[in-house]
């Protein structure tokens, strides 16, 4: 993974408090470990299921769910995998129902996931779902140790994993959250791990990494009131649900009261895939607020070499220098053409990263690289990066609207 910055920070005092700051937070903070991991238990685990369930699905919401769907649709084009892997993420009823259209209840297993053992969606599905599945067998529950989640499950004899400790939901895809479902399917876990471990010990052990992630979270920060919108621009529709996760992981994180003040801050992620988002959204971030920094994300080889066929069309003869030309060109020069247009306007903030092929690898580098950027920003912009007090108060308002539909 490259990553290239077309802007500067002027304060290497500020990146070195913010290197310090997460040394120290990773003696607490449970995420900075999970690339260093065992991944026995979770192999010994996944060996258990029968290898008469052909299809995987996991019944969560937000982090437990959108990491393992984003490592799961980046590697699925490239790579034959034993079983499909679905997410019920939603309570919309059409959204359920067609779910359960695509496969076999009796082959499936079912993966539970709420930290709380609490989470309403998660389990207004789970009941649905137990309504047509009620054998206990076919469920594994992922859970904090001791939850109302925990003891259920120990009630009805079911399989229970727990979360390791000090792992918010946002920052669990390297954890049993992700790392369950995913083996499951026949991704390579080992190797996601692999690039998760390859930043951070280029990132604390100096270098590049380092170089890159410190100037880059100094510079979002000290310019944060000005350049307040990050958009992050992949050229691969491989990536897509990854900017999803992007966008919790950013601004469940980000988007809070600071810590030492009484101001409300944060950065509002977008994500965005091209080419199709250069014909909506990069009209706004040319001619626009000058508010966006914007990342391009390219992948060097996407592992399919089909071309332009060598065709001359009547009346298109200009378009003859398409012919023969592999689509995984066409695709970045599309990529280099927009930063190269935004280069030009010169007080847009731009960086690129290159991913050299779509495997395990380099995926588990992307999102161990962001998960890093984001705890350096919210140290820097001094907010709580791990809490989430806007979101869990809308949790207890519903619980009390749904606990007034009992009178």
């Amino acid at each position: 993974m490259k990553n290239k910055l077309y802007f500067r920070s002027t304060s290497k005092r500020a990146e070195e408090k913010a290197f310090d700051a997460i040394v120290e937070e990773q003696k607490t903070i449970g995420y900075y470990a999970l690339p260093d991991q065992d991944i026995t238990p979770v192999l010994d685990y996944c060996n258990k299921i029968p290898d008469t369930i052909e299809t995987i699905a996991v019944i969560g919401i937000g982090g437990s769910s959108l990491g393992a769907k984003a490592v799961y649709e980046f590697i699925k084009p490239v790579k034959e995998l034993p079983r499909k892997l679905y997410f019920f993420e939603s309570t919309d009823p059409i959204n359920i129902t067609e779910l359960l259209s695509k496969f076999d209840v009796s082959k499936t297993h079912f993966l539970v996931v709420s930290k709380s053992g609490t989470t309403v969606e998660t389990f207004s599905i789970y009941k649905y779902i137990y309504s047509l599945q009620s054998d206990p067998s076919f469920y594994t529950f992922i859970t904090d140790p001791n939850s109302p989640l925990e003891r259920y499950a120990k009630e009805i004899n079911a399989s229970v994993l727990h979360l390791p400790d000090n792992v918010g939901g946002r920052f669990s895809v390297l954890s049993t959250v992700g790392l369950v479902p995913l083996a499951l399917c026949g991704i390579d876990i080992k190797d996601l791990l692999s690039g998760a471990a390859m930043i951070k010990e280029r990132f604390f052990n100096g270098g590049y990494v380092q170089d890159m992630l410190l100037e880059k979270s100094v510079y979002y920060a000290q310019n944060h009131a000005q350049y307040n919108i990050n958009c992050i621009f992949a050229y691969s529709e491989t990536l897509k649900y990854f900017c999803q996760w992007y966008v919790q992981l950013w601004g469940e994180s980000l988007g809070k009261h600071q810590r030492n003040s009484a101001f409300h801050v944060g950065l509002t992620p977008i994500g965005l895939i091209g080419p199709k988002d250069q014909h909506s959204f990069l009209q706004l971030i040319m001619d626009g607020t000058r508010d966006k920094s914007v990342t391009f994300i390219k992948i060097e080889d996407f592992h399919d070499n089909i071309t332009i066929p060598d065709i001359t069309l009547p009346h298109l003869e200009m378009l003859d220098s398409l012919n023969n030309l592999p689509f995984s060109k066409l695709i970045n020069k599309q990529c280099d053409s927009v930063i190269e247009a935004l280069l030009d306007q010169k007080n847009i903030p731009l960086d690129t990263i290159t991913i050299q092929s779509v495997t395990e690898s380099n995926i588990g580098s992307l999102m161990f690289y962001y998960e890093l950027l984001t705890s350096l920003v919210g140290e820097l912009i001094d907010v709580n990066t791990y809490d989430q007090p806007g979101v869990e108060a809308g949790k207890i308002i519903l619980k009390r609207k749904l606990k007034e539909l009992e009178l």
